[in-house]
């Protein structure tokens, strides 16, 4: 039986690395001329992790982080790793409505936030979701909406009413003795949750999945491993810090083997050219759209990309030519991986030494430890090589669960214990993996998911709407956007522009559709089931999306 690499938790992992490599740059935001070593780290992490000791934080309660990639993210995580807190990721592009339901869902007793991202004031969002934090004390909030809500905590110098800064956590529990955070660190397990990310379902509902110490440590070590990773790895991370990109495959891989991080706050193709050149980045990390946006920056020819050897590029489908310009001009041994958030999320990957074709047709091989089989969705019966069915992964990547759902929980992992992708692929006989579509109502929007049903539930609170229909339709620049198709109450008239307006800051803005229009009826079966694969045929026409459509089944 395959015994994974590690058993250990973040805390100690940290220690682990700071104590090999005390020196070596472990964290460097290039942006802001911020620096700090492994030895550097760790200390700001027991620093952090006594302040939470301090106000009250035990071990499995839940501090969320709504930020970008900042440092203080990583300190929050670590500091809270070490006392056994769970790490709850929160979308940099949630809105009031999001938020409110996340932080309720969560449980959540901690909240660390940044003022801003493009134009979205998290600051007014939470004083809006909890009105009462204006005249709160900072540490004793109570929120009628938000119950377990007691801590906010503010990233940034600027003051505000009911709210810690990040900065008093460097200090707050300087009186906390040494030998009360060991022994916290010592009863934290391995196989304890470490975080939870949220991941929207079919039903509208999105579900916290919980990811242990192991499930994370083990799958960024073999996600490494592919990639042959050393200390010596200097990782550009323009993805965000909130999902498994950001927080396994970057963060994580670059502690288990004591490489640098080197985040970029936000997205930026520039930021991200400069961060490669100034620091001598070895690997990159991106969505297709990324690559593509850094390829083709007017100013890409005045940066050296010398450095780069490999990364992962990850969340949508590759062109052909995209990978073979990123190959030729960034990152020579690229590699294409595949999974999703329950699967912590890593399962197949492409290896640094397959042939371009393999890097542009599949999503690589499963990874060491990881079992990916195809089944027949129909029958359950294991599917020959090369005939297509559902993906399912088993071994140490499974989630623990989604977090109080026990009957989801029930449906994505099977008595056998296999995790039930939704996605429709193949295997060939040398075990490599292709995505051929999908079971689940999803739409992939440049690697970010959307479930139509979280967007169709939210349209349903619009007054004036009778029934909605989101899907997704072809898209030559994000792989596909958003479409509505409303149907109204009788009597009443609406345009598209009043649709989206009742959408601003509600939902994220890639979850606001780009294509409305207004029905009589949709197409249905005869047990009175909307296709809406006939709708989506009906609207790529209407809409002139043909091209795109081609490129999509090319």
């Amino acid at each position: 039986m395959f015994k994974p690499k590690f058993n250990i938790t973040f805390g100690d992992l940290l220690d682990q690395t700071a104590a090999r490599f005390p020196d070596k740059d472990a964290l460097v935001n290039v942006q802001r001329g911020q620096r700090y070593s492994y030895r550097e780290l760790r200390d700001i992490a027991n620093k952090v992790a006594k302040s939470f000791i301090k106000m009250g934080v035990k071990k499995g309660d839940h501090v969320a982080i709504w930020a970008t990639n900042v440092v203080e993210w990583v300190f929050a995580l670590f500091g809270a790793s070490k006392i056994g807190a769970v790490v709850v990721t929160v979308n940099t592009n949630y809105r009031s409505h999001e938020l409110e339901y996340l932080l309720r869902q969560s449980d959540s007793m901690t909240l660390i936030l940044v003022e801003e991202y493009r134009g979205n004031n998290y600051v007014k969002t939470i004083n809006e979701v909890c009105p009462e934090l204006a005249s709160s004390e900072p540490g004793k909030l109570n929120c009628e909406k938000l119950p377990f809500l007691k801590n906010v905590i503010f990233i940034g110098d600027k003051k505000f009413p009911g709210m810690f800064n990040f900065s008093d956590l460097y200090t707050m529990g300087d009186d906390v003795p040494d030998e009360t955070l060991a022994a916290m660190q010592a009863a934290c397990d391995p196989e304890d949750v470490i975080n939870m990310q949220y991941t929207s379902g079919t039903t509208g509902f999105p579900k916290g999945v919980m990811l242990t110490h192991n499930n994370v440590i083990n799958n960024a070590y073999y996600v490494g491993e592919a990639q042959k990773y050393t200390e010596k790895e200097r990782l550009c991370i323009p993805v965000p810090f909130f999902h498994c990109f950001g927080l396994t495959m970057s963060i994580t891989t670059c502690v288990v083997f004591g490489a640098t991080m080197v985040p970029v706050e936000e997205f930026n193709p520039v930021w991200v050219l400069e961060a490669i050149d100034k620091e001598k980045c070895t690997a990159l990390q991106g969505v297709p759209t990324m690559w593509i946006a850094e390829l083709e920056h007017p100013d890409f020819d005045k940066y050296d990309m010398s450095s780069l050897r490999t990364g992962i590029m990850a969340g949508a489908p590759c062109p052909i030519e995209v990978m073979r310009k990123v190959t030729e001009k960034m990152a020579p041994e690229v590699t294409i991986a595949y999974g999703q958030t329950e699967s912590s999320p890593v399962v197949t990957q492409t290896r640094t030494d397959d042939e371009l074709e393999r890097r542009v047709s599949t999503v690589g091989r499963a990874l060491e430890g990881v079992e990916v089989e195809v089944f027949n969705p129909e029958t359950g019966q294991l599917c020959p090589p090369g005939v297509q069915g559902e993906l399912c992964f088993r071994g140490y990547v499974v989630m623990k669960g989604y977090y109080k759902m026990p009957e989801a929980t029930e449906k994505a992992i099977d008595k056998d214990g296999w995790l039930h992708s939704g996605d429709l692929g193949t295997k060939d006989e040398a075990g490599y993996v292709k995505i051929t579509g999908r079971l689940k109502d999803m739409i992939i929007r440049g690697g970010e998911n959307i479930y139509p049903r979280e967007i169709e539930e939210f349209l349903y609170t619009h007054p004036k709407i009778s029934d909605v229909q989101v899907l997704g339709v072809p898209s030559i620049k994000y792989g596909e956007e958003v479409l509505a198709c409303i149907k109204l109450r009788e009597g009443v008239e609406a345009t598209e522009e009043e649709i989206r307006e009742f959408c601003q800051g509600k939902i994220a803005r890639h979850k606001i559709p780009k294509y409305i229009r207004f029905v009589d009826s949709y197409p249905m079966t005869a047990s009175g089931k909307i296709q809406k694969y006939k709708l989506r045929e009906w609207a790529i026409e209407e809409l002139g999306l043909q091209e795109a459509a081609k490129i999509e089944t090319a």
